[in-house]
């Protein structure tokens, strides 16, 4: 355990684990963990703990040669079942800072996981640190953060020796930088994985990463808020966690139990489908389209009946056909034969303002349409 006692340090406040692991290989779901590192920090000090970890499985030659754990090593080692109570105690409620973090966070979670157990601590990433702190430096290695910082490695390639460089990376990096400079950079790149009231990251990465909407619930499944984005994902998580949201955010994200999402294929159809939620749902923290003048409520309607408009979202290359008629959105398709039988079984439509104001000026720029009247038969087929 290296403290470097040459200048005052101060301990941070919240607790802090410093975690390295050494694993089978690099694939998760099929390789193991072979040895975990732990280096635990908080406002009493430091402590640390490590263990080889039995992978139930042969650790091929050259992983044997880079770490120095062999097969006789780890044969009589706990496994990772006799030790995940053990460390879920060890970690729960304190930040998990790791050298590229998705690998090793990775590991745990999906280790937890096979045993039926949630790990979802907040994670901050040490390359990404060293990224955020020193944009002009073009490597982040490990091997590269002790050249650059001076640090002492114990070991290299096991477990607690590689934890502890983290720990003395993170002292440096308080002795070298004010600490508001320090906590920004922080805030920056900590993953937060408790987002809101009943929101953890499990269910944010289960959103769609490309254009859709999304629809934020209350108590009661009362509807919250609804909103679109090119970058489903990240907006989400961007009302829920960070330390750059607006008092609005703050406010709504303490009220949010439930969020609810749908991929559209494109920006037209996010445009489309929020502007339909809101008017169905009106949900409390949207506010109703107004008049604005000179506008014209009832436009006639330039084409001889439904059309659909074709959209590809570049991030997933999703497609889809959005249906309109008489400037009423009746909703998206996959396919032009399903967006002909969408509008076969459409009811009456009425005037959409949104709709108008979404529409209009695109299709008077030329906004490529299909008309659905020749459409229609083929989705009867």
């Amino acid at each position: 355990m290296h403290l470097d006692s040459s200048s005052s340090f101060a301990f941070p406040s919240a607790p802090i684990a410093f975690v390295d692991l050494e694993t089978t290989g690099g694939t998760f779901g099929v390789d193991r963990i072979t040895e975990i590192g732990i280096v635990e920090v908080g406002p009493s000090g430091v402590s640390q703990w490590t263990s080889l970890v039995n992978p139930q499985k042969p650790i091929p030659a050259f992983v044997q040669q880079l770490t120095g754990i062999t097969d006789a090593m780890v044969r009589d080692a706990p496994t990772f079942e006799q030790l995940a109570a053990g460390l879920l105690e060890r970690m729960n409620g304190r930040l998990f800072v790791a050298h590229n973090a998705h690998f090793d966070h990775g590991f745990l979670k999906g280790e937890f996981r096979r045993l039926g157990l949630r790990f979802a601590p907040d994670v901050l990433c040490t390359v990404q640190l060293s990224r955020a702190v020193y944009p002009t430096e073009t490597r982040h290695g490990l091997d590269a953060l002790v050249d650059r910082h001076a640090l002492v490695p114990s070991a290299r390639h096991r477990a607690l020796a590689d934890a502890d460089l983290l720990w003395q990376f993170w002292q440096h990096l308080h002795r070298a930088h004010a600490p508001d400079v320090v906590q920004a950079h922080l805030e920056r790149v900590t993953r937060r994985f408790q987002l809101a009231a009943h929101i953890d990251e499990d269910t944010i990465e289960q959103i769609a990463a490309g254009c859709g909407v999304y629809m934020f619930y209350g108590d009661d499944d009362a509807p919250l808020y609804a909103g679109r984005s090119v970058k489903l994902r990240q907006r989400v998580r961007s009302h829920l966690v960070g330390p750059r949201r607006s008092a609005k955010d703050l406010r709504l994200a303490a009220l949010v139990r439930r969020v609810e999402w749908k991929a559209t294929g494109g920006e037209i159809g996010a445009m489309l489908a929020e502007a339909q939620w809101i008017a169905d749902a009106r949900p409390a923290h949207n506010r109703a389209p107004k008049s604005r003048p000179g506008e014209v409520r009832g436009a006639p309607w330039p084409y001889g009946g439904a059309i659909a408009i074709e959209e590809r979202d570049a991030a997933s290359g999703q497609r889809a056909w959005h249906v309109i008629d008489d400037w009423c959105y009746l909703g998206s398709a996959s396919t032009l034969a399903q967006a002909g039988a969408l509008h076969a079984g459409a009811g009456a439509t009425q005037f959409e303002l949104t709709t108008y104001r979404i529409l209009s000026e695109r299709l008077a720029r030329g906004l490529a349409v299909t008309p659905l009247i020749a459409a229609a038969p083929a989705a009867a087929i």
